[in-house]
């Protein structure tokens, strides 16, 4: 039981007659000082009822209540303090931890039901930028806390492969550019090319046409389009895999936008059918007045299709293929009210599972306070950070451990998981403006400092050459480990509040915090002191050991056993 259970049951055999145990619960709070204990009950709601003054009803309450569960309970003012039975609740905790290993705050919640995350979904024929990074690491993040809640997790990189920028690509390949240069470098030269065919647009509004003209040659299925097409999609998902192997992350899907292009007609049809579209213009519409929305385009007066009609398709292949208990978007915040529109549309069509569909977003990566722009060619590509990262991780590690066996390898594991958490650790909705310093800093509440205390945590293991025995009696009562023991203690539930938010800073914070108590712990206790306790507080560092890099893991970390 949690430490507020053990309380309010405490306190309710008492005040049952008038009080709810959910009332007493409610009441309950965490004392800011643990001097004052560890759940603390306030008096001042029963002053009414029992016409007696707070100071007063809590020393009549400490008489009467059954302390069998607690070191002692206090009474300071108004306040009953509770200290719990630190022996009883470390024994129990720890134990736990010893026995479920990472499942340890594993739920299922989710009865092991689909979840398609919709995630990264950068452009074909141009960069993977810091822009792309926030979606596809909060998005792999949550497909990792998702299935520890018991679902089944489906990454989706709906890949930006159509659309009128492939018609500007194509003009602009044929006017100034050559086999040789993309193919020695795909997606540098791609993206010079779709830059030099804007600016050159500026100048020669004509080129537009061109490029619009060349999407139609693309979309009528001519040969040499779809060739190029497809060659710059192939260079490019070549690309694109290079860095995310080195993020770690992988996909379930890479079916994009011109796989939908064969289903949009569908979508339009049952539009029609249900006599939802509207001429409006020359144009054709959805109205979702009732919806307090604009009208949803559906097709423009060219009879050209828009992004919610393709999304539309998308959402129903979806359903249809794995019939989602949740479907998830992680995309920017910026495209909030598309998202408002695609739901509304879906409702109005009568599929009510578009309840079900959740917008996850998230603030963007600025650059000097402005946002980062491919067409402008104001971009930060995300292969250098990640590069400079494992750069600077090999430099402190030749500074502070040259002897270390496999540098390269944990240097990558230290310098991507700092980019990875540095992005991660604040509320995914918060907007940083990006620094290159700052993502790859190494001491602070940084992935490389939760590593790191996991890498001293098991050197500790393994000097002692301990390995918990699941049939011992580990027990503690000092004052460091119970800080410690208390953050092991609420590690399920902080796993169901990151998974309701879906928040992976919520772990972020909670690795930060268990680490910084850890190494409080350990620059003030001996650990290996040989004692009666020693193999309790060696039990204690393993179970911190668990969580670390279990948190990691969900998070997308490595957790490196030497650093």
């Amino acid at each position: 039981m949690k430490n507020k259970e053990v309380v309010a049951k405490a306190v309710f055999d008492v005040v049952k007659d008038d009080l709810t145990i959910e009332q007493v619960e409610q009441l309950l709070e965490n004392p800011k000082s643990a001097a004052h204990g560890d759940v603390a009950f306030p008096t001042f709601s029963l002053a009414k009822i029992y016409h007696k003054a707070p100071q007063q009803i809590a020393n009549d309450l400490a008489e009467k209540i059954d302390n069998t569960s607690f070191e002692k309970v206090e009474v300071v003012g108004p306040y009953l303090n509770f200290f719990m039975d630190k022996k009883k609740v470390s024994h129990e905790v720890l134990s736990t931890v010893i026995k479920q290993g990472e499942h340890y705050g594993d739920f299922n919640l989710g009865n092991n039901s689909n979840v398609p995350i919709d995630m990264s979904s950068p452009n074909i024929a141009k960069p993977i930028s810091m822009g792309h990074l926030r979606s596809t690491v909060i998005g792999n993040s949550i497909a990792f806390i998702l299935q520890k809640v018991g679902y089944n997790s489906i990454k989706i990189n709906h890949l930006g492969d159509w659309g009128t920028q492939f018609g500007k690509l194509i003009v602009a390949y044929k006017k100034w550019g050559t086999e040789e240069e993309v193919r020695n470098n795909p997606i540098s030269e791609l993206l010079r090319l779709y830059v030099e065919f804007h600016e050159k647009a500026e100048e020669d509004p004509s080129l537009e046409e061109d490029g619009r003209a060349a999407f139609r040659q693309l979309e009528n299925n001519d040969p040499e389009a779809i060739n190029l097409w497809q060659w710059f999609r192939s260079e490019s998902l070549n690309e694109f895999n290079k860095i995310y192997d080195m993020l770690g992350i992988t996909f379930d899907s890479y079916k994009g936008e011109a796989f939908y292009e064969d289903k949009m007609d569908e979508i339009v049809e049952l539009l029609e059918e249900k006599h939802l579209l509207k001429e409006d213009q020359g144009a054709e519409i959805v109205d979702l007045s009732a919806y307090d929305l604009n009208p949803a385009l559906i097709k423009k007066r060219d009879g050209g299709t828009l992004y919610i009609t393709r999304d539309m398709a998308a959402a129903l292949y979806r359903k249809r293929t794995y019939d989602f208990a949740k479907s998830l978007y992680v995309v920017g915040n910026e495209q909030s009210y598309h998202f408002k529109q695609l739901k509304a549309t879906l409702k109005e069509m009568g599929y009510d599972w578009s309840d079900d569909m959740i917008h996850i977003p998230f603030g963007l990566i600025t650059k000097d306070g402005k946002k980062l722009s491919t067409r402008k060619g104001q971009i930060v590509l995300l292969e250098e950070v990640l590069n400079d990262a494992i750069q600077s991780a090999q430099d402190q590690i030749a500074e502070k451990n040259p002897s270390l066996e496999n540098k390269e390898q944990v240097a990558k594991q230290v310098g991507v998981g700092a980019v990875i958490f540095h992005d991660l650790k604040t509320d995914r909705l918060n907007t940083f403006d990006f620094t290159l310093d700052e993502v790859v800093r190494f001491e602070g509440e940084t992935g490389p400092y939760v590593q790191y205390t996991y890498a001293r945590a098991m050197s500790i293991l393994r000097k002692a050459n301990f390995t918990p025995d699941k049939e011992k009696n580990y027990a503690l009562d000092d004052e460091g480990s119970w800080e410690i023991v208390k953050f092991v203690q609420d590690y399920p539930e902080m796993i169901l509040e990151a998974a309701d938010k879906y928040e992976p800073s919520v772990v972020a914070k909670h690795a930060i915090k268990l680490a910084q108590a850890f190494n409080k712990y350990y620059g003030n206790t001996r650990i290996l002191a040989e004692d009666e306790q020693q193999e309790a507080r060696l039990a204690l560092v393993y179970v911190v050991t668990v969580l670390l890099k279990e948190d990691l893991r969900l998070l997308g970390l490595q957790a490196p056993a030497r650093m």
